[in-house]
Protein backbone atom coordinates (compact mmCIF):
# COMPACT_ATOMS: atom_id res chain seq x y z
CA UNK A 1 0.00 0.00 0.00
CA UNK A 2 1.51 3.42 -1.19
CA UNK A 3 2.02 6.45 1.07
CA UNK A 4 -1.16 8.23 -0.14
CA UNK A 5 -3.41 4.97 0.35
CA UNK A 6 -2.59 4.51 3.66
CA UNK A 7 -3.15 8.03 4.83
CA UNK A 8 -6.33 8.26 3.05
CA UNK A 9 -7.44 4.81 4.39
CA UNK A 10 -6.53 6.04 7.75
CA UNK A 11 -8.74 9.45 7.42
CA UNK A 12 -11.16 7.72 5.52
CA UNK A 13 -12.14 6.07 9.18
CA UNK A 14 -13.60 9.49 10.62
CA UNK A 15 -15.51 9.78 7.07
CA UNK A 16 -18.82 8.75 8.93
CA UNK A 17 -19.08 11.14 11.75
CA UNK A 18 -17.63 14.12 9.44
CA UNK A 19 -20.50 13.89 7.01
CA UNK A 20 -23.32 13.65 9.86
CA UNK A 21 -20.97 16.69 11.64
CA UNK A 22 -21.15 18.87 7.37
CA UNK A 23 -24.64 17.61 7.64
CA UNK A 24 -25.83 19.26 11.18
CA UNK A 25 -23.96 22.66 10.19
CA UNK A 26 -25.51 22.69 6.31
CA UNK A 27 -28.81 21.09 6.81
CA UNK A 28 -28.58 19.34 3.54
CA UNK A 29 -27.40 15.95 3.04
CA UNK A 30 -26.74 16.34 -0.61
CA UNK A 31 -24.45 19.45 0.73
CA UNK A 32 -22.66 17.32 3.15
CA UNK A 33 -21.53 15.03 0.87
CA UNK A 34 -20.64 17.49 -1.34
CA UNK A 35 -18.20 19.47 1.55
CA UNK A 36 -16.87 15.84 3.19
CA UNK A 37 -15.48 14.98 -0.25
CA UNK A 38 -14.00 18.51 -0.26
CA UNK A 39 -12.66 17.95 3.46
CA UNK A 40 -10.94 14.93 2.71
CA UNK A 41 -9.72 15.97 -0.12
CA UNK A 42 -7.98 19.28 1.99
CA UNK A 43 -6.44 17.04 4.35
CA UNK A 44 -5.33 14.83 1.90
CA UNK A 45 -3.10 17.84 0.40
CA UNK A 46 -1.60 19.05 3.40
CA UNK A 47 -0.92 15.83 5.73
CA UNK A 48 1.65 17.12 8.33
CA UNK A 49 -0.18 19.52 9.46
CA UNK A 50 -1.26 17.71 12.73
CA UNK A 51 0.24 16.69 15.70
CA UNK A 52 0.12 12.62 15.79
CA UNK A 53 -2.40 10.06 15.29
CA UNK A 54 -4.30 11.72 18.63
CA UNK A 55 -4.87 14.71 17.03
CA UNK A 56 -6.14 13.35 13.86
CA UNK A 57 -10.04 13.78 14.49
CA UNK A 58 -9.73 17.60 15.77
CA UNK A 59 -7.92 18.17 12.88
CA UNK A 60 -10.09 16.64 10.67
CA UNK A 61 -13.16 18.34 12.13
CA UNK A 62 -11.58 21.57 12.00
CA UNK A 63 -10.92 21.22 8.25
CA UNK A 64 -15.04 19.83 7.53
CA UNK A 65 -15.92 22.63 9.81
CA UNK A 66 -14.32 25.97 7.85
CA UNK A 67 -15.24 24.32 4.74
CA UNK A 68 -18.26 24.20 5.59
CA UNK A 69 -18.65 27.70 7.16
CA UNK A 70 -16.88 28.59 3.67
CA UNK A 71 -19.86 27.18 2.14
CA UNK A 72 -22.57 28.81 4.37
CA UNK A 73 -20.84 31.79 3.51
CA UNK A 74 -21.01 31.18 0.07
CA UNK A 75 -24.22 29.94 -0.83
CA UNK A 76 -25.83 32.50 1.82
CA UNK A 77 -27.63 29.74 3.45
CA UNK A 78 -28.89 31.22 6.26
CA UNK A 79 -32.55 31.74 6.89
CA UNK A 80 -33.91 34.96 7.70
CA UNK A 81 -36.76 33.52 9.77
CA UNK A 82 -37.96 29.24 10.41
CA UNK A 83 -41.63 29.84 11.11
CA UNK A 84 -41.69 26.13 9.50
CA UNK A 85 -39.54 24.14 7.13
CA UNK A 86 -41.33 25.20 4.09
CA UNK A 87 -38.81 28.09 5.00
CA UNK A 88 -35.73 26.17 5.03
CA UNK A 89 -35.63 24.93 0.61
CA UNK A 90 -32.14 23.32 0.89
CA UNK A 91 -33.41 21.32 4.23
CA UNK A 92 -32.80 17.19 3.40
CA UNK A 93 -33.67 14.02 5.43
CA UNK A 94 -30.48 12.23 6.58
CA UNK A 95 -30.96 7.96 6.87
CA UNK A 96 -30.88 6.67 10.33
CA UNK A 97 -28.76 3.83 8.89
CA UNK A 98 -26.33 5.86 8.05
CA UNK A 99 -26.21 7.47 11.49
CA UNK A 100 -25.99 4.05 13.41
CA UNK A 101 -22.53 4.09 11.48
CA UNK A 102 -21.40 6.43 13.76
CA UNK A 103 -20.81 4.93 17.14
CA UNK A 104 -17.74 4.38 19.51
CA UNK A 105 -16.11 1.43 18.75
CA UNK A 106 -12.98 -0.71 19.74
CA UNK A 107 -10.94 1.20 16.78
CA UNK A 108 -12.82 4.36 17.55
CA UNK A 109 -13.65 4.95 21.09
CA UNK A 110 -14.10 8.87 21.19
CA UNK A 111 -16.04 8.80 17.96
CA UNK A 112 -19.21 11.16 18.21
CA UNK A 113 -22.49 9.74 19.11
CA UNK A 114 -25.69 11.10 17.17
CA UNK A 115 -27.64 12.23 19.76
CA UNK A 116 -31.86 12.51 18.91
CA UNK A 117 -32.25 16.44 20.01
CA UNK A 118 -28.71 17.68 17.45
CA UNK A 119 -30.30 15.75 14.62
CA UNK A 120 -34.20 15.53 14.38
CA UNK A 121 -35.09 18.23 11.81
CA UNK A 122 -36.96 20.89 14.21
CA UNK A 123 -32.71 21.17 15.24
CA UNK A 124 -31.37 21.07 11.92
CA UNK A 125 -33.83 24.00 10.46
CA UNK A 126 -33.75 25.84 14.00
CA UNK A 127 -30.23 26.56 13.79
CA UNK A 128 -30.31 27.79 10.02
CA UNK A 129 -31.64 30.63 11.62
CA UNK A 130 -28.02 31.35 13.17
CA UNK A 131 -25.08 32.93 11.55
CA UNK A 132 -22.57 30.79 10.25
CA UNK A 133 -20.10 31.54 12.75
CA UNK A 134 -22.87 30.98 15.90
CA UNK A 135 -23.86 27.78 14.11
CA UNK A 136 -19.76 26.34 13.87
CA UNK A 137 -19.90 27.50 17.70
CA UNK A 138 -22.97 25.95 19.11
CA UNK A 139 -21.97 22.47 17.30
CA UNK A 140 -18.58 21.96 18.10
CA UNK A 141 -19.20 23.50 22.23
CA UNK A 142 -22.47 21.36 22.22
CA UNK A 143 -22.40 18.65 20.00
CA UNK A 144 -19.05 17.49 19.47
CA UNK A 145 -17.86 18.60 23.14
CA UNK A 146 -14.75 20.85 22.27
CA UNK A 147 -13.86 23.48 25.01
CA UNK A 148 -13.64 26.95 24.23
CA UNK A 149 -10.33 27.07 23.79
CA UNK A 150 -10.42 24.35 21.06
CA UNK A 151 -13.32 25.95 19.31
CA UNK A 152 -11.50 29.26 19.43
CA UNK A 153 -8.04 27.64 17.96
CA UNK A 154 -10.52 25.29 15.57
CA UNK A 155 -12.38 28.59 13.99
CA UNK A 156 -9.34 31.38 14.33
CA UNK A 157 -10.66 33.54 16.98
CA UNK A 158 -10.74 34.43 20.54
CA UNK A 159 -12.13 32.55 23.58
CA UNK A 160 -14.33 35.79 24.54
CA UNK A 161 -15.60 35.62 20.58
CA UNK A 162 -16.81 32.05 21.24
CA UNK A 163 -18.22 32.39 24.14
CA UNK A 164 -20.12 35.63 23.21
CA UNK A 165 -21.31 33.47 19.87
CA UNK A 166 -22.52 30.31 22.12
CA UNK A 167 -24.30 32.38 24.65
CA UNK A 168 -26.41 34.02 21.62
CA UNK A 169 -27.03 31.00 20.12
CA UNK A 170 -28.20 28.82 23.02
CA UNK A 171 -30.78 32.01 23.90
CA UNK A 172 -31.98 31.32 20.20
CA UNK A 173 -32.70 27.67 20.50
CA UNK A 174 -34.38 27.65 23.61
CA UNK A 175 -36.60 30.62 22.22
CA UNK A 176 -37.11 28.11 19.82
CA UNK A 177 -37.30 24.76 21.14
CA UNK A 178 -37.98 25.29 24.71
CA UNK A 179 -39.19 21.79 24.55
CA UNK A 180 -36.20 19.75 23.46
CA UNK A 181 -36.45 16.11 24.54
CA UNK A 182 -32.99 15.32 25.96
CA UNK A 183 -33.91 11.86 27.13
CA UNK A 184 -34.66 9.86 24.59
CA UNK A 185 -32.24 6.97 23.28
CA UNK A 186 -30.30 7.86 20.03
CA UNK A 187 -31.38 5.48 17.63
CA UNK A 188 -34.51 4.13 18.72
CA UNK A 189 -38.47 5.19 18.59
CA UNK A 190 -40.57 5.11 20.96
CA UNK A 191 -43.80 2.53 21.39
CA UNK A 192 -45.55 5.60 20.69
CA UNK A 193 -43.82 6.31 17.40
CA UNK A 194 -43.56 2.99 16.30
CA UNK A 195 -47.73 2.21 16.71
CA UNK A 196 -48.41 5.82 14.92
CA UNK A 197 -45.83 4.88 12.16
CA UNK A 198 -47.76 1.57 11.29
CA UNK A 199 -51.07 3.00 11.60
CA UNK A 200 -50.18 6.02 9.46
CA UNK A 201 -48.55 3.23 6.50
CA UNK A 202 -52.05 1.38 7.47
CA UNK A 203 -54.19 4.29 6.47
CA UNK A 204 -52.44 5.93 3.79
CA UNK A 205 -52.04 2.32 1.58
CA UNK A 206 -55.79 1.91 1.63
CA UNK A 207 -55.56 5.94 1.16
CA UNK A 208 -58.24 6.08 4.04
CA UNK A 209 -58.51 9.83 4.69
CA UNK A 210 -60.13 9.44 7.75
CA UNK A 211 -57.82 7.22 9.75
CA UNK A 212 -55.04 9.51 8.56
CA UNK A 213 -56.73 12.52 10.43
CA UNK A 214 -57.46 10.75 12.96
CA UNK A 215 -54.21 10.49 13.95
CA UNK A 216 -52.97 14.35 13.80
CA UNK A 217 -53.12 17.13 15.78
CA UNK A 218 -55.77 19.79 15.42
CA UNK A 219 -52.96 21.97 14.59
CA UNK A 220 -51.02 19.61 12.54
CA UNK A 221 -48.76 21.13 10.36
CA UNK A 222 -48.25 19.86 6.94
CA UNK A 223 -44.58 21.25 4.84
CA UNK A 224 -42.83 19.67 1.69
CA UNK A 225 -39.12 21.43 1.53
CA UNK A 226 -37.93 22.80 -1.60
CA UNK A 227 -41.87 23.81 -1.65
CA UNK A 228 -42.35 27.23 -0.19
CA UNK A 229 -45.94 26.17 0.96
CA UNK A 230 -46.76 25.41 4.57
CA UNK A 231 -50.16 23.57 5.33
CA UNK A 232 -51.90 24.15 9.16
CA UNK A 233 -54.41 22.52 10.68
CA UNK A 234 -57.27 19.88 10.01
CA UNK A 235 -58.74 21.66 7.45
CA UNK A 236 -55.90 21.74 5.41
CA UNK A 237 -55.45 17.99 4.93
CA UNK A 238 -58.81 17.47 3.26
CA UNK A 239 -57.43 19.35 -0.45
CA UNK A 240 -53.91 17.29 0.17
CA UNK A 241 -55.61 14.16 0.86
CA UNK A 242 -58.18 14.72 -2.05
CA UNK A 243 -55.07 15.00 -4.43
CA UNK A 244 -53.82 11.82 -3.43
CA UNK A 245 -57.06 9.24 -2.83
CA UNK A 246 -60.34 11.23 -4.11
CA UNK A 247 -62.22 9.80 -7.15
CA UNK A 248 -59.44 10.42 -9.57
CA UNK A 249 -56.46 9.75 -7.07
CA UNK A 250 -53.20 9.48 -8.19
CA UNK A 251 -52.87 5.54 -8.20
CA UNK A 252 -52.36 2.67 -5.35
CA UNK A 253 -50.00 3.12 -2.78
CA UNK A 254 -47.40 1.09 -0.93
CA UNK A 255 -45.50 2.13 2.14
CA UNK A 256 -42.23 0.64 4.07
CA UNK A 257 -41.47 2.39 7.55
CA UNK A 258 -37.89 3.26 7.83
CA UNK A 259 -36.42 6.17 9.75
CA UNK A 260 -35.02 9.20 9.63
CA UNK A 261 -33.20 11.87 11.29
CA UNK A 262 -34.30 9.76 14.65
CA UNK A 263 -37.86 10.12 13.92
CA UNK A 264 -40.54 7.59 12.57
CA UNK A 265 -40.38 7.69 8.44
CA UNK A 266 -41.97 6.17 5.60
CA UNK A 267 -41.05 5.41 2.22
CA UNK A 268 -44.19 6.06 -0.54
CA UNK A 269 -44.13 4.12 -3.70
CA UNK A 270 -46.96 4.54 -6.42
CA UNK A 271 -48.14 2.77 -8.70
CA UNK A 272 -50.10 4.93 -11.38
CA UNK A 273 -53.06 3.61 -13.54
CA UNK A 274 -51.45 1.57 -16.39
CA UNK A 275 -48.28 0.81 -14.36
CA UNK A 276 -46.92 -2.82 -13.38
CA UNK A 277 -44.71 -1.35 -10.58
CA UNK A 278 -44.38 0.52 -7.72
CA UNK A 279 -42.32 3.48 -7.93
CA UNK A 280 -40.73 5.58 -5.67
CA UNK A 281 -42.53 8.66 -4.94
CA UNK A 282 -41.70 10.36 -1.57
CA UNK A 283 -40.57 10.06 1.82
CA UNK A 284 -42.85 11.63 4.84
CA UNK A 285 -41.24 11.96 8.41
CA UNK A 286 -43.80 12.62 10.95
CA UNK A 287 -42.94 14.37 14.27
CA UNK A 288 -44.49 12.84 17.45
CA UNK A 289 -46.05 15.34 20.25
CA UNK A 290 -48.40 14.02 22.79
CA UNK A 291 -49.74 11.51 21.31
CA UNK A 292 -50.23 12.47 17.90
CA UNK A 293 -48.68 13.70 14.45
CA UNK A 294 -47.97 16.78 14.98
CA UNK A 295 -45.99 17.80 11.95
CA UNK A 296 -45.87 15.92 8.42
CA UNK A 297 -42.76 16.60 6.39
CA UNK A 298 -42.52 15.28 2.82
CA UNK A 299 -39.31 14.90 0.87
CA UNK A 300 -39.02 13.72 -2.59
CA UNK A 301 -37.85 10.39 -3.72
CA UNK A 302 -33.83 11.48 -4.50
CA UNK A 303 -32.22 10.18 -1.19
CA UNK A 304 -34.58 6.81 -1.44
CA UNK A 305 -30.88 5.00 -2.35
CA UNK A 306 -28.89 6.27 0.69
CA UNK A 307 -31.70 5.00 2.81
CA UNK A 308 -31.55 1.79 1.12
CA UNK A 309 -34.24 1.92 -0.54
CA UNK A 310 -35.26 0.55 -3.88
CA UNK A 311 -36.43 2.89 -6.60
CA UNK A 312 -39.24 0.51 -7.00
CA UNK A 313 -41.76 -2.36 -6.16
Amino acid sequence: MSTHEAFMERIGRYRAELHVHCYRLLGSFTDAEDLVQESLLRAWRSPGEFEGEAGLRAWLYRIATNACLDAIRRQARQAPVVASFADVPWLEPYPDLLLDEVAPSEEEPDAVVVARETIELAFLATIQLLPAQQRAVLVLRDVVGWSARETADALGTSVAAVNSALQRARATLRERLPDRRLDLPAGELTEQEHDLLTRYVDAHTRCDAAALAALAHEDVRVTMPPDPHCYQGQAALGPLFERAFGASRMGEWRLLPTRANRQPAAACYLRRPGDSVYRAYKLDVLHIRDDAVAEFTTFGDRLFPAFGLPTTL
